[in-house]
């Protein structure tokens, strides 16, 4: 049978390159997910640290020093309380962005806070009520509703007006689905650690499919991390639909 998938079996170089060299003169979105062998991000229980390991949480840190903004769910917030800066490697904080429909960031979330004189940002639904747990100093933007959802292409459009051109959309794995399925992002890191899990919840979920002719196969070349992980670096601008 032959493979009709583009993936390049050779790596490129360096799979942060494509963002650097990205055009400034439109938004550029890459977006991140992490998941076990059988495409898992967390247990049935909501655990889900450390799927990955050391080497894909330097290249998460690598991309985020290498946009303007990260961008997260309020569900991820609420569920981890993440920085969102750069730790783990070289390079400055870029902006914390929150996706929060209905203003339920909780009140002390750490990505809101902080004395480095980084932008942060919250992005609310037009009509609803302001988030009580946003501190002085943060800006709020409103953007229209899709059903129960923000917009992405509308938060992309938000953003790169307030001036930020490349930005990681980093999670939760229903904020990249969101993403995904809008047709809103340019490159897509997935970072799959040689684990089955067996059950748990899902990573990508998009409208379901009935045939393989609708599948999405971006370009992807492969990365093989130092500790085991494999990245797969995919050109959503590029992908094709199989015969």
């Amino acid at each position: 049978m032959s493979d009709p998938s583009p993936t390049a079996r050779e790596p490129s170089a360096d799979p942060i390159a494509p963002i650097r060299a990205a055009p400034g003169d439109r938004p550029f979105v890459v977006a991140q997910l992490g998941q076990s062998l059988d495409g898992r991000i967390a247990t049935l229980s909501g655990e889900s640290r450390w799927i990955n390991k050391d080497a894909a949480l330097d290249h998460v840190h690598r991309v985020r020093a290498a946009v303007d903004a990260v961008v997260v769910g309020v569900g991820t917030v609420v569920a981890d309380d993440p920085l969102l800066n750069v730790r783990r490697v070289e390079g400055r904080h870029p902006v914390r962005v929150v996706i929060d429909p209905t203003g339920r960031i909780p009140v002390g979330a750490r990505c809101l806070f902080g004395q480095d004189g980084i932008r942060r940002i919250v992005v609310c639904a037009i009509g609803a009520e302001p988030p009580k747990g946003v501190p002085p100093g943060v800006e709020v933007i409103w953007v229209a509703r899709v059903g129960k959802v923000l917009d992405p292409k509308s938060i992309v459009a938000a953003l790169g007006a307030a001036g930020l051109m490349r930005f990681l959309i980093e999670g939760g794995a229903q904020t990249v689905s969101g993403f995904l399925e809008a047709g809103a992002v340019d490159r897509l890191h997935v970072m799959v650690a040689p684990v089955i899990l067996g059950s748990g919840k899902p990573g990508l979920t998009l409208t379901p499919i009935h045939r393989l002719a609708q599948a999405l196969r971006p370009k992807a070349s492969i990365h093989v991390l130092t500790d085991g992980d494999v990245l797969f670096d995919c050109d959503m601008r590029s992908q094709l639909k199989s015969a």
